[in-house]
């Protein structure tokens, strides 16, 4: 009996790189010589690698829409749902949250379980999920004819078939969801009440007037400070803010430091048994057309600047801001034989010296060092003097000639002293990000160079604050220290974040440039003040400037909540109306965050004093009871 023969198998077709090998192979003769021309073998070649780049950048464009779909998706999770997201959360973070936020257990290994789902509340859930996929946007297709260079501008939609598919059972205007659309309506209606009472208290502390003390380190106008002092005690402020400047205090002299009037003016505070925080402010202030106090930096600094102008940072085109000293002389001697920090130290432990009685009674509760322009971690970059308005995108201060020392070392470190050079296609002042060739989409903010760049630059900032933070801790020892971070929103929905970066903060869409900062000021325990903007920035502003101050404030304050750190708000000088107070309010103490979260003080400031009528905010005294947790957020128009 003849034996069956046995089918052989099919052999597996080859895919993706094996496929490339075979077809390389059966394209060569047997004698070693290609079948084809070589011309054609070039032209084929040639080719077979213009499609992979093309597919490359269909799939950067896809990822990038991914990307920007989940951070809107965690931006709302976190501002309408308050969700405990972390501040780089991942779709495992989401999921997770949100089957607990529906009574779900899952377990830290993902393990996820319900004991006795309700039966009506699993059928509501279904309906609900259904809605969702109704109601989700058409698929976004990449049409293959495009060229690489336009996949970042032109996106395809497909046509929505959705509707043919279901053309008559979308669960919207089913009766099992009615209970459920009343569920979220009462949700709506409970995150718009306004009732504070038994909130978190919040500290309020009320700014000076920078003109109280004058440059002749007086009290100005000592009647109107008691009296001032007077109204915010009966409004219940915890305590005051007052500005220490360096221009005032050690004016004429290097190390000869008066401090009368500063003296006068905590003995009146005293008396009203009031709180006081100091600003070490070793910035400039008031050179602009609208202010009518003007505070420069000490005489014999300036002097020393018209012989040395590189220990003041400097733009591209070599003009000076006399703003705050270069962090370039940090370790530089000088300044009469003195280094930037040496000087900054020299400051800080005459006050603490001078005032040593406050510091005992616990009058002064907390210092705030100042790292640079207006009290902020930051370069000057959007320096008004040198002619920004907003939005524009800022510019690079790197230019005077010992941070230029400090970048050809790290250049030459790194193996490329070519890169010892300041961006040439930056822009100025008051450019858009898609005017220039370093901050447009798909720019050079993103190459080996610019990464490289923009790394030692925002490098340069943090090296400013550890060394001026380790020398604040040892002449304050064991007193609270706040640093102010800036609200840089502007640009904050482009690629690049422009305006951030020239602000000294790497934070594009693909890097997180304020966790980096946070750590340095983790390792100092110092306490973070972050600016409040309410909503007194109009739709069309934000518009223009694609600025998302929400998106930022969200970032930021989650970063430093993971980190551990206290954090602390302000407002800007701008006045609010009822709804950014309450916004405000919000912020500083959100009421829905399970781990109960909230600023540890509020810091109001405002143009002119309190006794003279001009208020920012609608009512301060129902403001600061809604901080304290004393009253309803109801405010009188």
């Amino acid at each position: 009996m003849e034996s069956q023969p046995q089918p052989q198998p099919q052999p597996r077709r080859p895919r993706g790189f094996a496929a490339t090998a075979a077809a390389a192979a059966a394209s060569v003769s047997p004698t070693g010589t290609p079948s084809g021309s070589a011309g054609a073998s070039t032209a084929s070649s040639g080719k077979g690698k213009r499609e992979r780049e093309k597919e490359k950048e269909r799939t950067k464009l896809r990822e990038r829409h991914r990307r920007a779909i989940t951070s809107r998706m965690l931006a709302g999770l976190r501002q309408y749902g308050n969700f405990p997201l972390p501040a780089r959360a991942d779709m495992n973070d989401v999921l997770a949250a949100l089957a607990r936020e529906a009574g779900w257990t899952v377990e830290p290994d993902g393990t996820t379980y319900r004991h006795s789902p309700p039966p009506q509340h699993q059928q509501h859930l279904n309906c609900s999920v259904k809605a969702t996929l109704d109601c989700q946007q058409p698929v976004v297709r990449i049409d293959d004819s495009l060229s690489p260079a336009s996949l970042d501008s032109v996106v395809i939609a497909e046509r929505d078939t959705r509707s043919e598919k279901y053309p008559s059972t979308s669960p919207i205007n089913s009766v099992e969801c009615l209970e459920a659309d009343q569920l979220i309506q009462d949700v709506h209606s409970t995150e718009h009440d306004n009732d504070f009472t038994g909130t978190q208290y919040v500290p309020v502390y009320v700014k000076l007037s920078t003109g109280v003390i004058n440059n002749f380190c007086q009290l100005a106008d000592p009647d109107g400070v008691r009296q001032e002092l007077s109204h915010m005690n009966s409004l219940n402020v915890d305590g005051v803010i007052v500005d220490c400047w360096w221009g005032i205090v050690e004016c004429w002299n290097p190390q000869k430091y008066v401090w009368s009037g500063y003296r006068e003016l905590f003995n009146y505070i005293r008396e009203f048994k009031m709180k006081i925080q100091v600003v070490m402010a070793f910035h400039e202030y008031g050179r602009t057309d609208s202010a009518d106090v003007l505070i420069s930096l000490p005489n014999w600094i300036l002097e020393i600047g018209k012989e040395n102008q590189d220990i003041f940072f400097t733009d591209r085109e070599g003009r000076r801001t006399t703003e705050f000293l270069s962090w370039g002389i940090d370790k530089e001697r000088v300044l009469n034989g003195r280094t930037g920090v040496e000087v900054y130290f020299d400051f800080m432990r005459s006050f603490r010296t001078e005032f040593d009685d406050l510091f005992a009674e616990g009058l002064i509760s907390a210092v705030e060092i100042g790292l640079g322009p207006s009290g902020e971690l930051r370069y000057p970059s959007f320096s008004e003097r040198m002619g920004w308005r907003y939005p524009g995108i800022g510019e690079f201060q790197c230019y005077d000639k010992y941070l230029q020392q400090h970048l050809q070392r790290a250049a030459k470190l790194r193996g490329h002293s070519f890169w010892a050079r300041g961006p040439d296609n930056a822009g100025h002042y008051n450019s858009r990000p898609h005017e220039t060739g370093f901050f447009c989409e798909r720019g050079d903010y993103d190459s080996y160079y610019g990464r490289f760049f923009l790394h030692w630059y925002a490098q340069a900032l943090m090296d400013h604050a550890d060394n001026v933070l380790s020398l604040a801790n040892l002449a304050f020892e064991e007193t609270k220290i706040i640093v102010k971070i800036p609200a840089v929103y502007w640009w904050y929905k482009t690629s690049s974040h422009a305006a951030e970066l020239t602000a000294g903060y790497y934070n594009p869409t693909n890097q997180d440039g304020y966790s980096p900062v946070f750590e340095v000021l983790k390792k100092h325990s110092v306490t973070v003040k972050f600016v409040c903007y309410g909503l007194q920035i109009c739709s069309y502003e934000n518009d223009e400037a694609f600025a998302d101050p929400e998106g930022l404030s969200w970032q930021v304050l989650n970063s430093v909540w993971d980190r551990g750190l206290k954090v602390a708000g302000e407002n800007t000088l701008s006045c609010y109306d009822k709804e950014g107070c309450l916004r405000i309010i919000e912020t500083a103490k959100p009421r829905n965050d399970p781990d109960r979260r909230h600023f540890s003080f509020f810091v109001y400031q405002q143009p002119s004093p309190l006794v003279q009528g001009v208020i920012c905010l609608p009512d301060l005294d129902y403001f600061i009871k809604c901080m304290h947790g004393d009253i309803t957020g109801d405010l009188v128009p």
